[in-house]
């Protein structure tokens, strides 16, 4: 490296192959400063090696397969950087499809974080008009986030359909508790991801109505249960994407 390497890349690996293939490309640049955050902790694998390879040469990519608005414009967007985000936006797309399936989701994964800023401010960063196609420019965006919410918003705030964009990220809640609890304690959970989407798509009408009640019912079972058993709850511990 140069001392001309001025450009930061900042890579957050979804799963396994994704990581693999961040440091593959990593390892094989020149005059970059490469940030790479990765769990250490066991979790789903979502896509295979070639599909990893495409989504982090791209940086962003939807999520085709666990969204499902085909070729119409979605009701919401359902953003996720990071492993435990987007196992969490997941859980959640899989609870807002089985309950209010008229919902039209877009599943939008960013795997480097400087995508999101212009392409005039970073060379890796979208166009306008690029971004708005991942991310519209009217429709509400749920963004789970491994790190500080401000940070997506001060990489967005140019962008056509900021007011839009909110965040859940780490807001410095924690204690000794379960895995599950501690994204709980900063809402970046399952719940909380789809509580968001029912207050803001306001045509969901009843049954949204009905969900919300459901899923605040559920985080009172949460806390229940870790209080009683000390770990998170079989349907967290064992829960798997099913299309």
């Amino acid at each position: 490296m140069n001392k001309k390497a001025e450009i930061v890349r900042v890579y957050l690996a979804p799963d396994a192959n994704c990581l693999l293939s961040i440091m593959d490309h990593c390892l094989r640049s020149y005059n970059y400063i490469n940030v790479v955050v990765a769990g250490k902790y066991p979790a789903p694998q979502w896509l295979s090696m070639e599909a990893a390879e495409k989504h982090c040469k791209d940086g962003i990519s939807i999520w085709e397969w666990a969204s499902n608005h085909g070729n119409h414009e979605p009701d919401v967007v359902m953003a996720c950087c990071g492993d435990v985000p987007t196992l969490e936006t997941l859980a959640a797309v899989s609870i807002l499809r089985t309950h209010l399936p008229d919902l039209k989701i877009s599943v939008v994964n960013v795997v480097d974080l400087m995508k999101l800023p212009r392409n005039t401010e970073n060379p890796h960063g979208l166009t306008h008009e690029q971004f708005d196609s991942f991310f519209t420019k009217d429709k509400p965006v749920i963004f789970a986030f491994h790190g500080y919410p401000w940070l997506i918003h001060r990489l967005t705030y140019n962008r056509t359909n900021h007011e839009n964009i909110h965040v859940h990220g780490y807001k410095e809640e924690g204690t000794i508790t379960t895995s599950f609890d501690m994204t709980v304690l900063n809402d970046i959970d399952r719940f909380h991801l789809a509580i968001d989407v029912v207050d803001r798509v306001p045509h969901s009408g009843e049954k949204g109505k009905v969900l919300k009640q459901l899923l605040t019912d559920k985080l009172k079972e949460h806390t229940k249960y870790i209080c009683e058993f000390g770990e998170d709850m079989p349907e967290i511990l064992n829960w798997k994407w099913e299309s």
